[in-house]
């Protein structure tokens, strides 16, 4: 399970990737929400190899930690963009509403909903691969 997870975080960091560069080729500049999802997602990642590296439960809960502060500024990007789309007036739970129907419906691009769909996958394959590992 730990080498599924860890594919799991190498396929979200290539579509970030491919979101990082399209947004910086558009001139989106650099903003500090982007930087400190970035940051904190490639710090999770790299926390995430040396937990496989070394089987170190330790770096596996801080590559928990880290996914959680990536997921939080990835969630303010996403929410921005939908009390774009949606009116700024939105509260959370509605611009989170107006994000799933606009993923799904299609108006959001495929990448952008990937990434935010698989962000899940991703942060709980990887909790529970820290439980059952500090548990076992």
């Amino acid at each position: 399970m730990t080498y599924v997870v860890l594919v799991a975080w190498l396929v979200q960091a290539a579509v970030g990737v491919l979101l990082l560069t399209g947004w910086l080729r558009r001139g989106r500049g650099r903003t500090p929400i982007v930087l400190s999802h970035v940051v904190a997602s490639v710090l999770g990642v790299a926390s995430w190899i040396t937990y496989v590296l070394t089987d170190r439960v330790l770096w596996a809960w801080a590559a928990i930690v880290l996914i959680t502060i990536g997921n939080s500024f990835g969630d303010m990007m996403l929410l921005r963009r939908a009390r774009a789309m949606g009116g700024r007036h939105l509260s959370t739970v509605n611009a989170y509403m107006v994000a799933l129907r606009s993923m799904f419906k299609g108006r959001l691009p495929l990448r952008v909903s990937f990434h935010a769909v698989f962000a899940g996958v991703v942060y709980f394959s990887t909790l529970a691969v820290c439980i059952v590992d500090t548990v076992g």
